[in-house]
């Protein structure tokens, strides 16, 4: 196997991201990943021994690809933890996604994927499961609002409205989705009290 190029290999699972998004899990071949990567034939071949492999690898990936930046997570979580903090967050989960719509559309395509391809299950559910757990324990241990029922809600919540925004945008009528997010926030989490 070739020596490892970090950059090329981040750069080559978000190629994988990108096909999965565009083309779905049938879709992703190497050739497609080499292609969308801008690199030589036989580039991806290199770098993962089979497709499970990569379609693993990407499931692990996307979820960096989908995080906030550092600095940006810092700026999140300066204020004071308020029903308005959560508000500011949930709005920057969104507009992270829908920026990025194909980093969560494959996300999508690897749940599903995951149904039939057990490597790629094991890789989601490690990614997923962790993700699940930090973001709760991120709103229990930071002592936001609402505790730990309320973050689960807020995550199932958000996770149904994405859903909803990036496959079937035209069955909501009604575009205001940055509302909805403010009525899923005031309906989740008690006031502020002074």
């Amino acid at each position: 196997m070739a020596r490892t190029n970090e950059t090329r290999r981040r750069a080559l699972l978000d190629a994988a991201i990108d096909v999965l998004a565009d083309h779905g899990a049938r879709g992703l071949t190497f050739r497609a990943v080499d292609t969308a990567a801008a690199v030589p034939p036989g580039t991806a071949s290199n770098y993962f021994p089979d497709r499970d492999t990569l379609l693993a690898q990407a499931g692990a990936h996307v979820h960096i690809r989908l995080a906030p930046t550092p600095h940006r997570m810092a700026e999140l979580t300066a204020p004071a933890p308020t029903r308005e903090t959560v508000r500011t967050a949930m709005h920057d989960l969104y507009d992270r996604i829908t920026r990025d719509p194909a980093g969560y559309i494959a996300l999508l395509e690897l749940r599903l994927e995951g149904i039939r391809r057990p490597d790629v299950r094991h890789a989601l559910t490690a990614a997923i499961s962790t993700n699940i757990a930090d973001n709760i324990a991120f709103h229990v241990d930071g002592g936001y609002p609402g505790g730990r029922r309320t973050a689960v809600a807020l995550y199932l919540a958000m996770s149904g409205l994405i859903v909803e925004r990036l496959t079937l945008p035209d069955a909501w009528r009604d575009p205001g989705f940055p509302r909805i997010i403010d009525d899923l926030v005031d309906t989740a989490l008690p006031p502020d009290t002074p």
